[in-house]
């Protein structure tokens, strides 16, 4: 992939890539099925959401619309048939016209197998996968295969939807294509008799829904509704989080949006709503937690009941496809399926030795999750070779047998428009060479104003800048959904995430013969220099840490030992008062006793004179 030089008086401009309609697929992040990135617009005048900020479109209230688009409930069920007889029921009293609904009820591999209700929408039916598979994940695959609505509205059997809870779902979708809705839950434990499914059918007929169950008061997604509050009710929430509340109790989005994102990860067990969550963020999706779109879920959840092994389990999985939980990467040495970054150097007309230098210098970054990807004419490269050392594609045969085994190197004859499901993409001209935090330190540029492209300005002459660009996948992504006729999609990029212009010199670009000679003997002592250097300055802080500690503890000693004191002092000028008080009673006493002795003897000296 060339990097063209930028014109000193024209706007930001795409790399060629991005001018490929059929540059090859990214691999998906489950191993057995390809990856397809959304990168055509939705519409020629598809609405412009700038980051999540989905407040820009004008939504209507339930009940003054038209709708318009068929939506698929699917339902994965295992067992239960009880409260799955109640989400039935509550689905066949939906607002939202009947003839746009279907619902299909995945079986699981329940036994005895699940029934069809006498209560249930129109258009329902109960299928299985013919796989045999059993899952989740497998079951809303299953579900998704056969259904015909052009909205997949995922839904638990254990959901009991209010009356307006569908149509709130789809007066989005019918905005634009590329939203994630999902509903907000109230949890019941279904304390004593349980409604039956016509008491369900006609409460929520009667919009009486919310009468239907008492609300369990220890139980909720309150860590949803602190993450959406803290953002402005998510509008302005950083696109690292936004897979955080994709959570699949009652999630709806388009059926092409799915398609494009690669569907489930069947790979996965548990945690397979968070992955898609990710993998919809890394599509350019905006996400809308829509508090009218209630329901009740019947009990509680497996995270709820057994939250530390939900952790032990998910991690692992989690940690492997979700770069963004950075807690959870912080073993040395490791690689992992979806890198952080995918570092992209043109080999096409360069030299050897200006691509290993790019190369090595971004492998060697203080970022553990780095890939690189070599793009250039590989095909050409045949089983016939001339003389090897006159061989007119010599450069590129060096390229190939220098990283053919590295495991962090991929070759490819271009890459497709976003590095998905990467987050970031770094295009780096041949020839110059980031540092050893470039990486790190560009990326921690981008996140704290969530950024779509950094542009670092390499060089300049006549015919322009040339530049290295940290592109963010999810903004790439967008961009491309919405770009119109004659616009260049950098332009996209900086109305609908912001751009910014940065300087080589600041963020540790250099000339591969500045910097290439320098650690050229092994590529991996500046990752290693900058370890030690971590580690010398960890050790440092902890030593700190310590000494904070211990003076803590000295001050608390100390504060301790003066309460003490105080306390001390106030006891003994009690005691004091106490002893004064008492003195000067017994002074008064004594005087009282001399008064009345003397008095005595008064009287009774007086009656001595005064005789018989």
């Amino acid at each position: 992939m060339s990097t063209p030089r930028i014109p000193p008086d024209a706007p930001f401009t795409p790399p060629s890539s991005h001018d490929a309609p059929d540059a090859p697929h990214a691999p998906r992040t489950s191993p057995d099925a390809p990856y397809t990135p959304p990168f055509s617009p939705d519409a020629p005048h598809a609405p412009r959401i700038p980051g999540n900020d989905y407040g820009v479109l004008a939504v209507p209230a339930p009940g003054t619309w038209e709708p318009r688009l068929t939506v698929s409930v699917v339902i994965p069920a295992r067992g239960g048939q009880d409260k799955l007889d109640l989400t039935l029921a509550a689905l066949a009293a939906q607002t939202y016209p009947s003839h746009l609904l279907e619902v299909i009820v995945v079986d699981d591999g329940s036994s005895p197998p699940l029934r069809l209700p006498a209560i249930a929408p129109e258009h329902t039916r109960i299928v299985g996968d013919p796989s045999g598979r059993r899952g989740i994940a497998h079951a809303l695959e299953a579900g998704t295969a056969v259904a015909g609505g052009e909205v997949i509205h995922r839904m638990d059997a254990d959901i009991v939807s209010y009356r307006e809870h569908v149509e709130a779902h789809m007066r989005w979708h019918h905005l634009a294509g590329y939203l994630v809705v999902m509903g907000t839950l109230r949890f019941t434990a279904m304390a004593g008799i349980p409604p039956t499914p016509a008491e369900v059918q006609i409460a929520v007929a009667k919009d009486r829904a919310g009468l239907l169950f008492e609300e369990d008061p220890e139980h909720g997604h309150d860590w949803i509704g602190e993450l959406v509050a803290a953002h402005r009710d998510f509008r302005d929430a950083p696109s690292s989080l936004l897979h955080r509340v994709h959570v699949g109790a009652t999630v709806s989005l388009p059926a092409a949006l799915l398609r494009e994102t690669g569907g489930m990860d069947t790979s996965l067990a548990l945690g397979e709503d968070t992955e898609l969550g990710y993998r919809l963020t890394q599509a350019g999706a905006v996400f809308v937690p829509d508090a009218g779109a209630l329901s009740w879920h019947l009990g509680t959840t497996t995270a709820m009941r057994r939250p530390a092994d939900v952790r032990r389990h998910n991690d692992p999985f989690i940690a492997d496809r979700i770069p963004y939980r950075r807690h959870l990467r912080t073993d040395a040495g490791r690689q992992w399926l979806v890198p952080y970054v995918e570092v992209v150097v043109d080999a096409a007309g360069a030299s050897f030795e200006d691509v290993r230098a790019s190369a090595d210098g971004a492998l060697a970054s203080t970022l553990p999750d780095v890939s690189v990807t070599l793009t250039g004419p590989w095909a050409s490269l045949t089983g016939e070779r001339p003389a090897p050392l006159d061989d007119p594609l010599l450069d590129l045969r060096l390229l190939r047998g220098q990283y053919a085994h590295d495991g962090r190197v991929s070759f490819a004859e271009r890459v497709p428009a976003t590095s998905a499901p990467a987050p970031f993409r770094l295009v780096c001209p041949a020839g110059w060479v980031p540092g050893a935090d470039s990486l790190a330190k560009l990326i921690e540029q981008a996140e704290k104003d969530d950024e779509g492209l950094l542009l670092v300005a390499l060089d300049e002459d006549e015919s322009g800048v040339l530049a290295a660009r940290l592109e963010r996948t999810s903004a790439v992504a967008r961009a491309t959904r919405v770009i119109r006729e004659g616009e260049r999609l950098d332009d996209v990029i900086a109305d609908l995430h912001g751009a910014t212009w940065l300087d080589a010199e600041s963020w540790k670009f250099r000339p591969a013969a500045r910097a290439y000679p320098y650690w050229a003997v092994n590529r991996n002592r500046e990752a290693a220099r900058w370890k030690a250097a971590a580690e010398s300055h960890a050790g440092e802080a902890e030593r700190a840490q310590r000494q904070v500690a211990a003076l803590k503890a000295e001050l608390k000693e100390l504060r301790a030992a003066a309460a003490k004191g105080s306390r001390d002092t106030v006891r003994w000028k009690e005691k004091a008062e106490q002893r004064r008080l008492e003195a000067v009673a017994l002074r008064q006493a004594q005087q009282r006793s001399l008064l009345g002795r003397a008095t005595r003897r008064l009287r009774r000296l007086r009656r001595l004179t005064e005789g018989p």
